[in-house]
């Protein structure tokens, strides 16, 4: 159960240095979150210090967006932030271990920004007709 939950806005240039407080007080990482919202992507970083939630949220465009890696401060952070290289096509700078796109193979580069195509549903069968 969560205690608290708490989600601050903060800027990407920001991110570090607001990610390396909470690691100083003993918080740890939790998840990294990109969500498509029309035209723009909104970023989650949340932390975790005895079930006491602090989220960082902050948008960014669908194209061409950038943010700083946090591997310096929390290294397991390289998978999340590969994550959202491959599948938004987010820039992530500095990441100490960056797959350079390879993290996943997809049919398609950057999936989740792309504009949703209808799936053609095949006509129900008749029946007695194969």
């Amino acid at each position: 159960m969560i205690d608290e939950q708490t989600i601050i806005d903060v800027m990407p240039e920001t991110l570090v240095a607001e990610t390396r407080k909470l690691c100083e007080q003993g918080y740890r990482l939790v998840q990294i979150c990109a969500t498509r919202l029309g035209e723009e992507l909104q970023m989650d970083y949340s932390f975790d210090l005895n079930r006491k939630f602090v989220n960082f949220r902050f948008l960014l465009p669908k194209l061409g967006g950038r943010v700083p890696s946090i591997t310096g401060v929390f290294f397991c952070a390289f998978t999340y932030e590969n994550e959202i290289s491959d599948l938004f096509g987010v820039q992530v700078e500095g990441n100490a271990l960056d797959f350079k796109g390879n993290f996943y193979t997809t049919a398609m580069k950057h999936p989740f920004i792309q504009d949703a195509v209808p799936a053609s549903v095949p006509a129900p069968a008749k029946p007695g007709v194969q």
